[in-house]
């Protein structure tokens, strides 16, 4: 049990550190001056710009949480429904037709010479350890939490004499 609790620490750790890093990205690419940063996002119609703002903040407070936190429940909560968000997104771009790679990482990409599609292809990679990591999770807590109560139920069971 300690090793599944160690692994889902190692697991929120490293998450904090991939999505302080992508809420870096999009907050300093925020403040950028690429045209693209105007224009609205195809899903809340706000420009790309104050998109990346609100993610950026979102993002970096649920690092912190994961980085310094000690609430497991609550991280992996956090990460569940973070990932679970930007899954819908994703859904919501190709339900819409939009076939442009995500600009999740804005500007950065370009300032470190990487193309719009690896940069796409990693961050579908980085949603998908999002994904299926913080779900296993939160699986794995649910069942330490029923057989905790089955174990309480069973003790507290008065046992009948013969």
């Amino acid at each position: 049990m300690k090793a599944n609790v160690g692994a889902i620490r190692i697991f929120t750790f490293s998450a904090g550190l991939l999505l302080s890093a992508t809420a870096i990205a999009k907050l300093i690419s925020s403040a950028g001056v690429a045209k693209i940063l105007e224009q609205p996002d195809p899903i809340f119609s706000i420009s790309f710009r104050h998109v990346f703002w609100v993610v950026g903040m979102i993002e970096l407070t649920t690092a912190f949480v994961c980085l310094f936190g000690r609430q497991l429940q609550l991280q992996v909560r956090l990460l569940a429904w973070l990932a679970t968000s930007f899954l819908f997104y994703r859904l919501a771009l190709i339900w819409i037709d939009y076939h442009r790679p995500c600009r999740c990482l804005g500007n950065l990409a370009d300032d470190l010479h990487v193309s719009p599609q690896t940069a796409d292809a990693a961050m579908k990679i980085i949603l998908g350890y999002l994904l299926v990591g913080s779900y296993a999770a939160l699986i794995w807590c649910w069942l330490q939490k029923r057989k905790r109560e089955t174990i309480k139920v069973a003790s507290q069971t008065p046992i009948m004499p013969a």
